[in-house]
């Protein structure tokens, strides 16, 4: 049976027998080596991203991509570490998110579009989307992901996560909503996805760490992070975004306020799914720029 006469639930269940045992951290070994044990996250952090109005400075948000990516290959040219992460025969999908309070900024996006462009992929080669991927042709070719969007609290899944982002890349995205979206990573393994992510920036600007509602937002619950949490596992990079949530949900109600729902499918990405590693004992995280207010 192929993987598209599948069910959903038959779907999820052969690819957790599959992985029983195997750490997936999804990202082809060819192009990094050898796949560490533990996952290296960056954590990097600049009070100049941000102007006095909130507006994204180009400039400084290239440098803390960059800087990101030379850390986490452990590369100190800048070229070379990109050439790593993409070839100039790939077709690159770049996976954003839209959502009209808290987007990736466009100023990322053209970031990395850039670096991505440099590595001498085409124009024509290239497409930044996040609703209507499935319909995309350059998504529907794509060789190479890099997958981006914002932290925030999540009416159906606890957090709007990285690994969340994928929910675009299936029909009825409504249809992953069961039990808190728990499992939001049987998706990364899907044939138009799987082992195509190369790099994942999870954008911690100005996160929001409350909201009530189906699509709730206030300027009440976010607040100015000034960072960027960078790694190619995306179940390590949500791992450490949802601890500062977490934190930060302390600092500001005064007490433990556990989240409604829980964001249980950080944790099944690791436990059941085998996608990476959400264990903070198994993640390194590389901390760059200001620690005032860092919450872990």
């Amino acid at each position: 049976m192929s993987p598209k006469n599948l069910t959903r639930r038959e779907f999820i269940k052969a690819g957790t027998i599959a992985a029983a045992g195997t750490l997936i951290i999804n990202y082809p070994q060819s192009l990094f080596g050898k796949i560490d044990l533990k996952s290296r996250v960056i954590l990097i952090r600049n009070r100049n991203v941000l102007d006095d109005t909130g507006k994204v400075i180009p400039d400084v948000i290239q440098e803390m991509l960059d800087e990101s990516v030379k850390a986490i290959l452990e590369i100190d040219e800048l070229k070379k570490a990109w050439e790593k992460i993409i070839k100039p025969n790939d077709i690159v999908g770049i996976k954003t998110n839209v959502w009209n309070y808290l987007r990736t900024p466009i100023e990322l996006e053209d970031a990395i579009k850039k670096r991505v462009k440099e590595c001498g992929v085409a124009e024509e080669n290239i497409s930044i989307k996040d609703r209507g991927v499935l319909r995309d042709p350059v998504f529907q070719k794509a060789t190479a992901l890099i997958n981006t969007r914002p932290m925030r609290t999540h009416y159906w899944s606890g957090v709007g996560s990285l690994i969340k982002n994928y929910i675009m890349f299936v029909e009825k995205p409504s249809d992953w909503h069961d039990d808190s979206c728990a499992d939001l990573a049987a998706i990364w393994k899907m044939p138009h996805v799987a082992d195509k992510t190369r790099l994942n920036v999870l954008v911690m600007l100005t996160p929001q760490f409350h909201n009530v509602g189906p699509h709730g937002f206030s300027n009440e619950y976010v607040w100015k992070y000034y960072g960027l949490i960078v790694g190619v596992d995306p179940v390590a990079c949500d791992a450490v975004g949802l601890k500062i949530i977490e934190a930060k949900r302390k600092e500001f109600f005064g007490d433990d306020r556990p989240l409604n729902p829980p964001a249980k499918h950080i944790e099944l990405a690791d436990t059941r799914h085998h996608l990476g590693n959400a264990d903070m004992k198994k993640i390194d995280i590389i901390r760059i720029g200001f620690e005032e207010g860092i919450l872990i």
